[in-house]
């Protein structure tokens, strides 16, 4: 039996689509009139940069990309292409929602649109570039990769938690924060 080496994106991925869930109900509410905690969209962005960017992108573009490079697939007009340009695609969304969050947190008003769009759209490239990645390129790679690689690619993922410790409890603390206040 091969050692499985993308069941911790997968895994992690369920964590990051709970708090895009969060973003799409609240950003629903938020074109209703009915919220108004800009916290909330900074604090959604720190969790998609630190935690889907750096944590599982780390992952994901310096290690399960790598190898899937070094065993036979192309870097370029490839699924590996694609995934990096959903990654950048998806930063400058978090950077304009960022923006207009910060703006409404300082006063600023009419950010609300900008808000909504930067927000949906993000998640919605984010729900198909999971799907995309869970559904085709994993499945793939879990084909595709000899045995001999597996064993050093676990390591690696575990030398990239390690220099973030506690990282990762703090954004499920976080989500799930945000997941009582949704239901309460």
């Amino acid at each position: 039996m091969k050692t499985n080496v993308t069941q911790v994106m997968v895994d992690e991925h369920k964590l990051i689509l709970r708090m895009i869930a969060l973003v799409e109900k609240n950003t629903e509410l938020l074109e209703q009139g009915k919220f108004h905690n800009w916290k909330f969209y900074l604090d959604a962005v720190d969790f998609i940069r630190n935690y889907a960017d750096r944590f599982h992108h780390a992952k994901e573009e310096d290690v399960l990309f790598v190898e899937l490079i070094n065993n036979g697939m192309p870097e370029k007009q490839s699924p590996i292409e694609a995934m990096h340009m959903e990654h950048d695609q998806g930063r400058a969304h978090v950077r304009a929602l960022e923006e207009a969050a910060q703006k409404s947190l300082d006063g600023e008003t009419g950010q609300t649109a900008i808000i909504a769009e930067s927000a949906k759209v993000y998640a919605a490239l984010l729900r198909w570039h999971i799907e995309k990645e869970d559904d085709i390129l994993y499945p793939l790679a879990e084909r595709v990769l000899p045995e001999e690689v597996r064993a050093r690619m676990l390591n690696a993922y575990g030398s990239a938690e390690a220099k973030t410790p506690g990282l990762e409890d703090k954004y499920r603390k976080l989500v799930e924060s945000y997941e009582q206040q949704a239901t309460a």
